[in-house]
This record gives C-alpha cells, structure tokens and sequence, in this order.
C-alpha cells in the first residue's frame, strides 16, 4: 500500500540506499532507445522519483540532457551528494516542474506506483513533446528462481500480500505500451542482500518483527550459501508508450 510514510520512509536511508539497491542492465537502456526510436544522447529527460539517482546517473553517461525529479529532502541530498555533475529538482509525478511540450523522455524508475494516474498521466501529456516517450520500468526480484519465491513466500507469510510495492500493483489507465523483459543478476555478500532487503519500505516504517525477520534470514542464507555470496536474480519489466503526433496518449512505438 502506498501510503505516504511509506513514501517518506527511504529519506532517512538513503545513504544505505545508494550503496546496496541494485542498478540496471546495459541491455535495458539499449531497449529504451529502441523503442524510443531515437537514442539518448542529447535527449531532453526527466527522471521522475529519481531517489539516489541510481537510473539518473545511468542515462546521464549515455549522453542525455536528464534531470532528476525527487520529491524527498534526504534523498534528494544523497543524490547531489553521489552526482554533483547532474541537476535534480523537488518534484513528483503529480506536478511535474517542466514547460509544456518540454521534454523528449519521461522515466520511472521504480517510481510510478508513487503516483496517482489520474493527475499524472495528464502531466505526462503536458510535458512531453509530439513524438517524445514515456518508460516506466521495476526492477523485481524473478521469483522463477526458487531461493528468491522461498524468501518473497516468507516475507508475505510474515507481513502479508503487497510488501513489494512495484509497477504491476497499480494501474496504467490510457496509456499503451509497448513491454519488453529482461532478465539480470549481480553477486553480492549477504550482508549486502539482507542490506537490500531492509532498504524496502516495509522495513523502514518500523513494523514489528522485522529485524527479527532479517536475523533469521542471515541463519538462513547463511546456510544455503555457505561461501556468503548470493546470485541476486531480477526481471526488470520496461514498459514504452510514445507520444502520437497529433498530442494524442501515448501509444504503442510504431503504433
């Protein structure tokens, strides 16, 4: 559920943020050009809930012209901090701080389900130019690896259904993309996927039981992965929808 401390929860975290949530593929910005149909550099971009800047910081060595939108104090701190070379302005999804027809690319990177649609898509439309594209993506834990369903199975057990608030919990209405999937992994210690996992806003609103539940997961892990490194799996699901000409919804790219 996305409720504003939720929301507000990762400001007092963001250090812990930066350096243990994961980054994203090489293959998911060649897949956002595509279906862009152009490439990112010299793109106008905004990248909206931009937290630490981990995608900012991406698209910006690609070459585009992007520009952080964040709406927390502390992490909007942390992102300066982490890419001084990179503008980021307080802002959200809701009241986007651009001119109209302004911007080739709006991103969400795991930051969509912070919005509400029905103020949202509206301001998509405002800002972006004909032709310019919308890409929303999550980086989600790929449950077809059984480790990764045995652990998110324990976590819902625990704390119920809807922990992982991602882009595939809230609704899209009127917009029409285009989605591709691609899968990743990174190694990582344990200590830094347990480090990951209590970055999750479940566990920084300080519900009961929740470091207890780390703990026992550190015995757990500990005696699968008896070398103390894990092969975190991710699909990372990006979704493009493209401004038609006429400054009509986004469609489909080549729609």
């Amino acid at each position: 559920m996305t409720t504003p401390s939720r929301a507000r929860s990762f400001n007092g975290a963001a250090a812990r943020y930066a350096d243990h949530r994961p980054s994203y593929p090489p293959a998911l910005l060649d897949a956002l050009e595509e279906l862009c149909g152009r490439p990112l550099a010299g793109a106008r971009v905004a990248d909206v809930g931009a937290g630490t800047g981990i995608a900012t910081a991406l698209l910006h060595a690609r070459g585009a012209r992007v520009t952080g939108v964040e709406p927390g104090a502390g992490m909007a701190a942390e992102f300066r901090r982490r890419n001084p070379g990179v503008p980021v302005v307080r802002g959200d999804g809701n009241r986007l701080p651009f001119a109209t027809g302004s911007l080739d690319l709006l991103t969400y990177a795991q930051s969509w389900h912070w919005t509400d649609p029905a103020q949202a898509v509206p301001e998509v439309l405002r800002v972006l130019r004909p032709g310019g594209a919308l890409a929303v993506w999550s980086n989600d834990p790929d449950t077809s690896v059984a480790w990764i369903a045995d652990q998110e199975a324990r976590i819902e057990e625990r704390f119920g259904p809807g922990w992982y608030i991602n882009e595939r919990t809230r609704p899209r209405p009127g917009l029409d993309f285009t989605t591709r999937l691609l899968r990743w992994s990174r190694r990582v210690s344990v200590d830094t996927h347990l480090a990951k996992l209590s970055t999750h806003s479940l566990f920084l609103i300080g519900r009961p039981g929740t470091e207890a539940f780390l703990a026992e997961e550190r015995v757990r892990l500990t005696g699968l992965f008896p070398d103390g490194w894990v092969d975190e799996r991710y699909a990372v699901e990006l979704n493009v929808a493209v401004r038609g000409p006429d400054g009509g919804r986004p469609t489909r790219p080549g729609a």
